[in-house]
């Protein structure tokens, strides 16, 4: 019999749900990422190690982990999908699952977010975003001939707008809009770039150490949303949007894992995974976090 990470049908017995949601009509570049929850889904049910290293022990025997896919969301209008999104995660918030949704692209991840501000007060939680961008554009004007304020690109400034702070790491690219607006202190965002431009003028640049990332957290309850791309793309090189440097594998797990010890996560997405032929890196990437967050999140459990 084939072992599996996801251990329980349905979600009813479940203790964690990882929410499938193929959707990527915004997206920008390089498409793909709908078929990404599927492809981390996949490695998750046969191909991922089950017993983790950190605990000596293997997480899936102690702690129900189910699915649920919503479907192709794609034939959805981005505020119908994200309508889909926030009302189907809210269902199972209600019933105190925790939830990781997988995208999709990085908008998805805002439906989630909806649905988490109905539960806690989005000031009492920070938004800790791994990623290459921003993602805090008004709209997609500046490049769609059909503009959005719920294209991927803006996902980040709407749930900013609900109250959620944030902490974005990783970050290599950026709009003027969005420089403006994370660099106005009354936004009060905390901005860890990777490769900052001060390096080609002499000044040197070196990554933020972990320790300096989780004192910029104000807060006791976090969120986490990882886009793929926020990681070099020599470990995730599968995405739509990737960006040369970015965060070395370790690393990120690591920050991973201690925001996780040290706060209390309320919820999580992986988002922008584009499965690529002939390679799986990214996807086992994906999953391979999303195991070690659940494991992380539950080590009472484990220990």
């Amino acid at each position: 019999m084939i072992e599996s990470i996801i251990n329980t049908q349905g979600v009813d017995e479940a203790a964690v749900v990882l929410v499938q949601a193929a959707y990527e009509e915004t997206a920008s570049s390089r498409k793909g990422t709908t078929n990404g929850p599927k492809a981390i889904v996949e490695i998750l049910s046969s191909k991922l190690e089950l017993f983790d290293r950190t605990y000596k022990t293997r997480p899936t025997d102690k702690i129900k982990i189910g699915t649920l896919n919503l479907g192709d969301l794609n034939t959805l209008s981005p505020e119908e999908a994200l309508l889909k999104i926030k009302t189907d995660c809210e269902k199972l918030i209600n019933q105190d699952k925790f939830l990781v949704l997988l995208g999709g692209e990085q908008s998805v991840s805002l439906g989630l977010l909806q649905a988490l501000a109905q539960k806690i007060n989005p000031k009492e939680v920070t938004i800790v975003q791994i990623d290459a961008h921003c993602d805090l554009r008004d709209t997609d004007a500046d490049y769609s001939e059909t503009p959005s304020s719920l294209a991927h690109s803006c996902t980040l400034r709407r749930a900013h707008e609900l109250g959620y702070n944030l902490v974005q790491v990783g970050i290599r690219t950026y709009y003027i809009d969005e420089y403006n607006y994370f660099s106005d202190p009354k936004n009060n965002i905390k901005v860890f770039e990777w490769g900052n431009p001060a390096s080609a003028l002499g000044t040197g640049w070196k990554a933020p150490s972990i320790d300096e990332i989780l004192e910029s957290i104000k807060t006791k309850f976090v969120y986490l949303t990882i886009d793929v791309d926020g990681f070099d793309p020599a470990h995730m090189p599968g995405t739509g949007t990737a960006v040369q440097g970015g965060l070395e594998w370790w690393y990120g797990l690591n920050l991973i894992e201690k925001i996780i010890d040290q706060k209390e996560l309320i919820g999580a997405d992986i988002v922008e995974v584009s499965p690529m032929q002939d390679s799986i890196l990214t996807e086992y990437g994906a999953a391979q976090i999303c195991y070690t967050m659940i494991a992380h999140k539950f080590k009472s459990k484990l220990l």
